[in-house]
């Protein structure tokens, strides 16, 4: 819940960085050892984490929209037109 609670409230990037850092030491002081795992690979990758409290926003949207075009690609087992197979996902997902 506390890390839940980072991105709840937290208004910048340098309030959630601390509070990462917070909650990484918590871990630490309790020694569970798989929040400890999660805490070091979040701090880990911490500025590309820190960058949604920038705009609060994701890049969901165009994961799901790559993951369509990948299964778009499976149904026809491979490309092997690109421009029709361009032509063909302009049709169905613009």
């Amino acid at each position: 819940m506390m890390f839940r609670n980072i991105y709840e409230t937290s208004k910048s990037k340098i309030e959630a960085e601390q509070r990462f850092f917070e909650w990484s030491d918590k871990m630490k002081e309790k020694n569970f050892p798989s929040f400890i795992t999660a805490a070091e690979s979040i701090l880990n990758h911490k500025e590309t984490i820190l960058n949604f409290f920038i705009n609060r926003t994701t890049n969901a949207l165009a994961e799901n929209f790559n993951s369509k075009i990948k299964a778009f690609r499976a149904v026809f087992r491979g490309v092997t037109d690109i421009d029709f197979f361009l032509y063909r996902v302009s049709l169905i997902f613009a």
